[in-house]
């Protein structure tokens, strides 16, 4: 194929991803209601994968602290092979069917937490082992998967499985796979953190103002709702630091 087909084609299968994810959501909708039950209790939400999928979970996590203002250890991410599994192939390590229970002991897991399973074939020793590990000790569990019929969704209370057909290159899970995944996770972290209300009128009132362009958008955010000039909003939001708090203690 010349360069133009191959981007066509790619983005042909692409185009097909988001009507197979909407299949599932009645699937996420059960799940989101069991995670906010949880959380609201002082629950965890846990990712675990390994690979691109493990990589996908990390990164969900890892976007919720800035974006929603929650702890780092409300929504966390686990890989097989460790940290050094995000940047580097770690192959092997998804094969060890002991180590998950080893990683998730780190958290203390517990009953209160949601573990979900991310693979695309259904069938990783780490996740299974993971999965099967949290039910026998009372965890609830749920995955992720393009497969059906394999071990992953057998040790799910909730199994969300995304069959989104032949890769565009033979067996390459990272493209329409990990789409899809992406597009799930997006879902349930998003929606999770709406019900627990760390979003108002669509805007992250919570957000960590780590940066100008953080800054930036608080601001307007803060002129949009309290019907302020730039300059008072801005002033108001370095007081008080959020855009929650000044929206709360503006006179």
């Amino acid at each position: 194929m010349s360069i133009r087909e191959l981007l066509v084609n790619i983005n042909k299968e692409d185009q097909t991803v988001p009507e197979v994810v909407a299949g599932v959501i009645p699937k996420v909708e059960k799940l989101v209601g069991v995670i906010v039950e949880k959380m609201k209790k002082g629950g965890r939400l846990f990712y675990v994968g390994a690979g691109t999928s493990g990589r996908l979970g990390i990164l969900d996590a890892s976007e919720c602290p800035p974006t929603f203002g929650v702890p780092k250890d409300r929504v966390i991410g686990i890989i097989a092979g460790g940290d050094f599994a995000i940047r580097n192939s770690v192959e092997d390590a998804e094969d060890d069917n002991t180590l998950a229970w080893k990683d998730l002991q780190q958290y203390s897991i517990n009953e209160m937490d949601v573990v979900v399973g991310i693979a695309a074939s259904g069938t990783t020793p780490y996740v299974v082992q993971a999965l099967k590990d949290c039910r026998d000790h009372n965890t609830f569990t749920a995955c992720i998967t393009s497969n059906y019929n394999t071990p992953i969704p057998k040790n799910a209370d909730i199994p969300i499985e995304i069959i989104v057909g032949p890769e565009f290159v033979t067996g390459s899970s990272r493209m329409k796979a990990g789409t899809a995944q992406k597009l799930i996770l997006n879902m349930i972290s998003t929606s999770v953190m709406i019900q627990l209300g760390h979003v108002k009128d669509n805007k992250m009132v919570d957000m960590q103002l780590n940066n100008n362009k953080l800054l930036d958008r608080g601001t307007r955010i803060l002129m949009q709702s309290l019907k302020i000039p730039y300059d008072q909003a801005n002033q108001l939001l370095l007081k008080h630091g959020s855009v929650r708090k000044a929206v709360q203690l503006f006179k």
